[in-house]
């Protein structure tokens, strides 16, 4: 029999600004929920004042990691280390994987339109932190789409809906990465792995996670509801419509070092990190 999971934890974002002056909203990495495995950081960026993004992420390192950016609105040159460059716009994901070091920066664009979108940071095991950098740069017209007679759309830009796979694929944590648009009065149900990690950050409307009685499980935008155990996430909406994100992943159970950008298993190998750093040695060729 399938268990239905509900709401483990509402967190309410904390707002912080990063990069050279970019102003986020912060669900995972704060002093409330510093890390959901494999989940390391969900940031959401939007505005519609250039002033609070236009500064940017010049170049900064990363290592042992995969860093996602999914795009609502606007767009966000980049370029790095290895001499990959390009842009993402509305609708397109960048998954990058950090591996044993790459170096690159992301530089929002004025408009015109709103900027808006996220980023997540999801934890690499131990024998992968290593590996080889690499990129999947996904354009929103190659994220497939299953759109329902009921009105209920899902992207699904990593897993499955209903038989369709999405874009991003052979990551290590099975990550399951949906956007999801409701009308009023729908349901949404989607299996996911008992024991995988499963997240949804509702941005728009409002929605009860989980068969729970009364306004047990109902969100309103902007909130990062952490899931409890179970086979499925069932989502309802009410007289509003909602959208939100659903993640999963397979926790590592690994020990965790962490340094800003940085995200090992040791101490050490955080100082070894910052001793090729300063020593220029940080990136493999």
């Amino acid at each position: 029999m399938s268990v239905e999971r509900t709401v483990a934890q509402v967190v309410d974002p904390t707002p912080v600004v990063e990069g050279a002056g970019v102003h986020l909203r912060r669900s995972i990495a704060t002093r409330r929920l510093d890390y959901v495995d494999p989940f390391l950081l969900f940031d959401h960026f939007g505005s519609d004042d250039p002033q609070d993004y236009l500064a940017g992420f010049p170049f900064h390192p990363h290592r042992g990691i995969e860093t996602v950016t999914y795009m609502l609105g606007g767009q966000v040159s980049h370029r790095d280390s290895l001499g990959n460059s390009g842009t993402i716009g509305a609708g397109d994901v960048q998954w990058m994987t950090a591996g044993s070091g790459i170096l690159h920066e992301e530089m929002p664009k004025v408009g015109p339109g709103r900027l808006d979108g996220f980023q997540i940071w999801v934890n690499l095991p131990a024998k992968l932190k290593m590996t080889a950098p690499r990129y999947q740069d996904v354009a929103s017209g190659k994220i497939p789409a299953v759109r329902r007679a009921d009105g209920v759309e899902v992207r699904v830009v990593a897993g499955e809906v209903e038989g369709v796979r999405g874009a991003v694929k052979e990551i290590y944590a099975e990550p399951e990465y949906l956007d999801v648009s409701m009308p009023a009065r729908r349901t949404f149900e989607q299996p996911v792995p008992r024991g995988h990690t499963a997240l949804a950050y509702l941005f728009e409307g409002e929605a009860a996670f989980g068969r729970q009685e009364g306004n047990g499980g109902k969100l309103s935008a902007t909130r990062l509801a952490v899931l409890g155990d179970g086979d499925v996430v069932s989502v309802r909406t009410g007289e509003r419509p909602a959208r939100f994100l659903l993640l999963s992943g397979r926790p590592l159970g690994e020990p965790v070092a962490r340094y800003g950008p940085f995200v090992m298993n040791t101490a050490e190998e955080i100082q070894e990190t910052l001793r090729e750093l300063r020593a220029g040695t940080f990136i493999r060729r």
